[in-house]
């Protein structure tokens, strides 16, 4: 088990602070490729077949949410939210730079409360973390507004995290998805709010810009 410090202390030796293309005014410890990092994280762990360091990169459709949230404030403004799968925390933390009243990350792996922290940190944002798998019950009932982005890249994932959500806007939070027209995308059952031209790069996707959505469940 690798303590947080030693966490903190691989993200800071294998990645460097870049500005996202599509939210500029954040900053990020990102890498920039994925096979180097993959292979190190694994290294570190001593455990391969991992899923790829999620947190090592800004994903189009965490980079459209984190667009719009920073766009349209109103939807978090003064309102508790949580940054489902938040990775790197660049949705979160848009969600604090736009003025929400708390913003919980949550994310199950290992290194994701460490970038977090560095994250939030170096862009003077305040957003908390969890690792515990918030599947495993209903959504927190304090949580007004529910952002995730990329989360339908595995069947399985997509359908337990749509459930999930669903359920949560049921009972009253907002929910907002953040999607490059993923495989395992719903196609019917959401509204669209935004779209955009998210520069990325080949090493993450089929293309150096995807079209990517922000939707929400009605």
């Amino acid at each position: 088990m690798i303590p947080p410090e030693a966490r903190r202390q691989f993200i800071l030796d294998n990645t460097r602070l870049q500005r996202p293309p599509h939210t500029p005014e954040l900053q990020l410890y990102l890498a920039d490729e994925i096979t180097p990092i993959w292979r190190m994280t694994e290294e570190a762990l001593a455990e391969i077949g991992l899923p790829p360091p999620f947190w090592a990169f800004a994903w189009a459709g965490g980079q459209a949410l984190a667009r719009y949230v920073l766009d349209t404030p109103a939807v978090v403004a003064g309102k508790a939210v949580i940054d489902f799968a938040s990775g790197s925390g660049l949705v979160g933390i848009a969600a604090a730079k736009a003025g929400a009243a708390r913003v919980l990350g949550a994310d199950i792996d290992g290194f994701c409360g460490p970038a977090l922290a560095l994250n939030a940190q170096v862009n003077g944002a305040i957003v908390g973390f969890t690792a515990a798998d918030l599947l495993n019950a209903p959504a927190p009932a304090w949580a007004e507004v529910i952002l995730a982005g990329d989360i339908c890249y595995e069947k399985p994932l997509a359908e337990r995290v749509l459930a999930w959500l669903a359920a949560a806007r049921a009972a009253g939070a907002t929910v907002l998805i953040g999607d490059p027209n993923r495989s395992y995308f719903p196609r019917q059952g959401l509204i669209k709010l935004a779209e955009y031209q998210v520069q990325t790069t080949r090493e993450l996707e089929d293309m150096t810009v995807k079209k990517t959505a922000v939707w929400t469940l009605p």
